[in-house]
């Protein structure tokens, strides 16, 4: 399957999680069935917000997801149906310049060819 300069769009997704062990087994899905090449689990935070019409806060873990476009679509679909939260954060970000080793392997880690080779028989 060729892939077209839009799928090997390298993106950075940003969500967070109300715990770090919410954090880690879904940073460990994503990794595992190739939906990101790597995720940054990150040190608690405030947020601050407006859920319903009230100012809430909350303590909360972010997450930095690198995948490509081409993931992009079953990644979301993933975190929504991992994800505690009713709406969960879940932003793209393109990802315009890297070191292009690094972004070489990103693309590489994520191709769902070899999701599907990692899938048991």
């Amino acid at each position: 399957m060729e892939m077209s300069q839009t799928d090997g769009q390298a993106l950075l997704i940003l969500t967070n999680l109300p715990d770090e062990a919410g954090a880690r087994d879904l940073a460990t899905m994503l990794v595992s069935r190739r939906l990101a090449a790597c995720v940054n689990v990150l040190a608690p935070c405030h947020s601050v917000y407006r859920w319903q019409g009230a100012i809430e806060s909350a303590q909360e873990v972010p997450l930095l997801v690198k995948t490509t476009a081409a993931r992009y679509a079953d990644l979301e679909a993933a975190i929504r149906a991992a994800h505690p939260y009713e709406l969960p954060e879940i932003i793209a970000v393109p990802i315009a310049h890297g070191l292009p080793g690094y972004l070489d392997w990103l693309v590489t880690e994520t191709r769902a060819e070899a999701a599907d080779r990692d899938l048991p028989t």
